[in-house]
Order: structure tokens, then sequence, then C-alpha cells
């Protein structure tokens, strides 16, 4: 059922090369709500450089994600896609809102207790309040909803958390308390030689990751040497319990066909792995090179992409602005 009234927001950070952990985990879950409200996608460029990028870098970053989402096939005619950064109200709102939270919801963040480290005293603050940038994001435009996975969740009880602190403080029912999307399936995909890491882009391992700019020949190659057990595929999740690198795989395998691990498993139990992993293979080629070459394709042509960004950045801004104009009226502003 098409539910126009929901406004949904995602963002993605432009760090490094898609892979098809981002596609399954995000853009294709991105592709399936197109059609249940309107939905506002954002390069956060902004929250990148909590960490230092190289400009270059990142300006390409920021590009290839872009061509990523739209090969992915988000209708960008339909739908908003813009970088962050060239909407001022993200980080204005951002700062409203480190006037709202506060320090003891930021400290409980696992996520800046994580990339920080030992050593937090050297990280830059904006590591440690980008969770209200975040929450600036989304209630810039009074999204409805967020897709989120597991490492999200508590970013978003946190926005929650703003927008009721900043209606109660106020005495209004301004900002809207967000719901999440959560994908039932497939919102972790682990690492193809450490099925204990999840896939990532910083990985100095590229044999780690398929990238969505791979070659066919580099998917089969890198499929095949991905880490495996010494026993034969599983027919059922119980025996599937305590096997890792067959369970990441396995979920690969479904993801890619809509398909549930129950139903593959019933296809694939007792094959050997060489005969999986080349099933597997064909599988990521027929669906991951189109991408592929729809990326190559725009890369070739970035001024293409820079005016899906640019527009985008105007419709971002026609209805952000209303909202920031009257924030600042609530909170007393001349």
């Amino acid at each position: 059922m098409t539910m126009t009234n929901k406004i949904i927001f995602s963002g993605i950070q432009p760090t490094g090369q898609l892979t098809l952990g981002n596609y399954l985990g995000a853009l294709k879950n991105w592709n399936k709500i197109q059609d249940d409200g309107k939905c506002i996608y954002s390069i956060a460029d902004q929250h990148a450089i909590t960490v230092f990028q190289d400009p270059k870098s990142l300006k390409n970053a920021t590009l290839e994600l872009s061509a990523g989402i739209i090969a992915s096939g988000i209708d960008t005619n339909k739908h908003i896609l813009f970088n962050q950064s060239g909407n001022p109200n993200h980080s204005e709102l951002g700062w409203y809102f480190n006037c709202i939270a506060r320090m003891g919801w930021l400290n409980r963040m696992t996520q800046f207790k994580e990339k920080s480290g030992k050593n937090s005293e050297k990280s830059s603050v904006g590591l440690f309040t980008y969770p209200n940038l975040q929450s600036a994001d989304i209630l810039a435009y009074h999204a409805t909803h967020v897709p989120v996975g597991e490492d999200q969740k508590q970013h978003l009880e946190l926005c929650r958390d703003i927008a009721q602190k900043f209606n109660h403080d106020y005495g209004v029912d301004f900002f809207p308390i967000i719901e999440p999307i959560i994908n039932e399936q497939g919102g972790r995909i682990m690492s193809l030689k450490d099925s204990n890491k999840k896939m990532s882009k910083s990985d100095p391992s590229d044999n780690s990751r398929i990238n969505l700019t791979d070659s066919k020949e580099l998917i089969v190659k890198k499929f095949k040497k991905a880490t495996s057990d010494a026993h034969l595929l599983p027919s059922s999740k119980k025996e599937l319990e305590g096997r890792p690198e067959a369970s990441n795989l396995i979920s690969i395998y479904a993801l890619l066909q809509d398909k549930t691990v129950e139903s593959v498993l019933k296809e694939i139990g007792g094959l050997g792995w060489g005969d999986f992993k080349n099933k597997l293979a064909d599988v990521a080629v027929e669906k991951i090179s189109p991408i592929s070459d729809e990326i190559n394709r725009l890369m070739k042509d970035k001024g293409e992409i820079e005016n899906i960004l640019n527009k985008g950045v105007i419709k971002s801004r026609e209805i952000s602005q209303p909202i920031i104009d009257k924030t600042k009226q609530i909170i007393g502003f001349i």
C-alpha cells in the first residue's frame, strides 16, 4: 500500500568506494521504499569530515557515491538527492540541537566510543556531537521515517529525545517523533575474509569486499577466495548455527535474489563450497554488473551528477527553510 504522506530521510557518508555491503544494507532498500513516500537522500559530506578527509578524495567520493545511488535505481526526478554541505540549514539546526541535547546523552553513544578508541581526547568535537547534526539532518525536513541498521538505532533514539525535549522546553508540538524503517533481513554484511568484521570500504584488504565498481572477473575471483569452512553447505537454519562464514555468504546469496535464507538452504543444502561459490558469483555478477556499468558511465560525465545534486540542494532548501524559520521564531530569535 502506497503511503504518500511519509517523508523518508536517509544519509550516507562519502568515505570511500561503495561496497556490496552498502548496496544490500542501504541502497537496495532505498530503492524498495521509493513508492512509500517522499524520499530525501543526503550525501553526508559534513559528517565525513569529523575525521580529516583529503579534499580531492572527498569530492571524488561524493560524486562516486552519488553515481552509485543513481545507478542503484533511485529516481531523482521524483525524490531528492543532494550533498549535505549544500544546504546550510543542516548545520544551523545542528547548533540549536547542540543546545538542546545533554552531555550525558552523547556520552552514552557507543559509536563515538568505538571510533575514538582510547584517544578520545584527541578526537574532533565534531565526532562527539555529530549525532546532534544527524538529528538536524532528519528534523530539518520534519521527516516521519528513517531507514536504520542495527548500528544506528541509538542515534535515532537520540533524535527522538531531542525532538521531545525541544517540544517540551518551548511548549510546542513542532518536531515529529521519528519512526524507524527496520530492514528485517540483511542489515549487516560481513567481510569476505573475516566473518567477525563488517564488510568495510576502509578495510586494508580489497579482497575483503565486493566494490560496486569491480569488474565481473574481479567479483568472481573475490568470491572464489572468500573464507569458508570445512563442511558442506547446510540444509537448515539449525545446521547454520555456529558457522559465521557460511551464514554470511548464504545471506548475500539470498539478499541478491530477494529470497529468504530458509528457501536458499533448501536449494543449496549439501553442496560443496566450490559449486556454491560459482552460483554466488554468477548471481552477484548478474545483479552488480549493470550498476557498475552505470557508475562508470556517470563518472565519465561528472557534470550530470553535479547537476542532479545542485537540483537536489535547491529542492532540499525549499522544504527545510520554512522549518528553520519557524524554529528560530519558536526559540525567540528576531
